[in-house]
């Protein structure tokens, strides 16, 4: 940890002066506090930099936490091990198993919810407070159900791994998928709405809204609805991602172990003495004790970890390895051949479509793990067995 203003702290040793730019310039909102801490995958953001923990009292900055809210991960362990499942044939099948049942890349949905999908959809649907939301659900998206249970694109995955003893777990990582980024991008411009009317001038990625206020009071509902959406939506997609998975091995799957966490939100909680509202973009919560995950990228370790309480980072740690180049420095910088080589041995579509994902564009794992070693330890290390991703 190294102390880089007077209200941040980072625990970043891959990171460049742009992104430790947009950090300070949040750290210095006025109900910023005590100070904002940078996790070890810290890159640039939109809003925030992607590895921010912000904490705040009285306000919060919609662009802050972004635009896919709830966005996490799953895993569940399995009673199989690695030779088992690679001793039942064509790794492929099993692909195509969970591709089938899971719709993947931008804008795909599921046509029919199954019965598990239709009891999440029920619960959401009376979780959202409609005496204070002056719109429905439906009036951001009227395809809300139907994307419940769907992966998206970029850096979404679902991947069988096998840990460090050849234990065999199914893992995943998405969020709450367009509904959560239509919510999240009606409130970002009401926070711009609400600083104009006030004749508060302030840069537009750091608008935000006051507590006491009907449209902070809105925000705050629609986070946490959009929050449990993801979760569920991570539920739903591993009862399928399992189902393909007893279909591959012709046997009901055993599940002794299931951590699921976001990496992208917000919560009230209680942190040197003051009750705060902390915003996590990019940094899971790791409260001693608590169990979360960290994944490295399509072809490189994943971890399950276990929380040090670490009160200076407000009980957070890193979400992943973090990007070391854009999208489109990633396509100029690597070939499909790269990718190829990068991924041998794992199952994986074979296209040029996922160029941009590849390791290379992602900082080194190890080292962000090293920088996070007063911030969690390692309980289990992962390797792809199977790799699935929408375009």
């Amino acid at each position: 940890m190294k102390r880089v203003g007077k209200k941040f702290y980072s625990w970043a040793s891959q990171v460049d002066q742009e992104t430790l730019d947009q950090v300070e310039r949040i750290s210095w909102m006025p109900f910023v506090e005590p100070h904002v801490s940078l996790m070890p995958d810290a890159h640039l953001g939109k809003g925030a930099a992607v590895g921010s923990v912000i904490p705040t009292r009285g306000a919060v900055i919609p662009s802050a936490v972004g635009v896919d809210l709830g966005c996490g991960m799953v895993a569940v362990r399995t009673q199989w091990t690695e030779d088992q499942v690679r001793a039942r044939g064509d790794l492929r099948a099993l692909r195509e198993g969970i591709e089938a049942r899971v719709p993947m890349s931008a804008g795909k949905y599921t046509p029919d919810l199954t019965n598990s999908a239709v009891a999440f959809v029920q619960e959401l649907e009376g979780e959202w407070n409609y005496e204070l939301q002056e719109r429905g659900i439906s009036d951001f998206s009227r395809t809300w159900r139907n994307q419940l249970g769907t992966l998206g694109g970029g850096n979404h995955f679902i991947e069988i791994v096998a840990d460090e003893e050849g234990r065999v777990w199914a893992f995943l990582h998405s969020g709450s998928r367009g509904i959560g980024n239509k919510i999240a991008t009606h409130f970002m411009n009401l926070a711009n709405e609400y600083c104009r009317r006030n004749f508060i001038d302030v840069d537009r990625d750091l608008a935000y809204l006051v507590e006491g206020t009907q449209e902070f009071d809105q925000y705050m509902n629609a986070v946490e609805w959009a929050q449990r959406f993801a979760y569920l939506n991570r539920e739903e997609m591993m009862i399928q991602t399992l189902s393909a998975l007893e279909g591959f091995m012709a046997a009901p799957v055993e599940k002794s172990e299931e951590v699921n966490c976001h990496h992208n939100f917000m919560q009230r909680e209680h942190h040197h003495g003051r009750n705060l509202i902390v915003t996590r973009k990019g940094a899971i919560e790791a409260r001693e004790g608590q169990y979360g995950l960290i994944p490295g990228s399509m072809g490189t370790a994943s971890y399950v970890v276990k929380g040090r309480g670490n009160a200076m980072s407000f009980n957070s740690a890193p979400h992943g390895a973090g990007r070391n180049f854009s999208r489109r420095k990633a396509r100029e910088t690597f070939t499909h051949d790269d990718l190829r080589a990068a991924m041998s041995g794992i199952e994986y579509r074979d296209t040029d479509a996922f160029v941009d994902e590849i390791p290379g564009a992602y900082k080194d794992i190890d080292q962000v793990m090293a920088d996070a070693a007063d911030l969690v330890s390692i309980v289990h290390e992962f390797r792809q067995i199977v790799n699935c991703k929408g375009d």
